[in-house]
């Protein structure tokens, strides 16, 4: 079963960001099924060398769109984009170490953050993105 479903109410409008989104929850959802079926540590921690990447790489786009769309709240959510990267990387590291197991209670983190960062801080910049006409 799938930790996140993907659904119109996650979308903010702007088809390029809600395919990045999607991505980040079919990565989510690979790795919960990894960490289910106790799959190897090789594989959980491929999963999470993928979701640190993909999502530095899907901040760096969204960050680049909403400068270019001069959105007020680019700030603000850089640093919010900052402080997940810096969770998600310091919690691979540790995995990396042994020091650290893929668990469920990391699994409900990454979803509800990025369920609830779409759902208010993505969505508040879908309108400013659109009246700009970025796609």
């Amino acid at each position: 079963m799938a930790l996140l479903t993907w659904s119109s109410k996650y979308s903010v409008g702007v088809q390029s960001l809600d395919a990045q989104h999607t991505t980040l929850f079919n990565i989510l959802n690979e790795l919960h099924d990894a960490m289910m079926k106790g799959q190897a540590q090789s594989v959980v921690g491929s999963l999470l060398t993928k979701l640190v990447s993909y999502t530095r790489s899907h901040f760096v786009a969204e960050e680049a769109l909403m400068a270019a769309a001069k959105y007020p709240g680019l700030a603000m959510h850089r640093i919010k984009h900052h402080d997940l990267t810096k969770q998600v990387e310091d919690f691979a590291e540790k995995y990396k170490r042994g020091e650290s197991t893929v668990n469920i209670q990391l699994m409900n983190f990454l979803r509800d953050w990025l369920t609830t960062h779409i759902e208010k801080e993505d969505k508040e910049y879908g309108p400013w993105l659109n009246k700009g006409l970025v796609r």
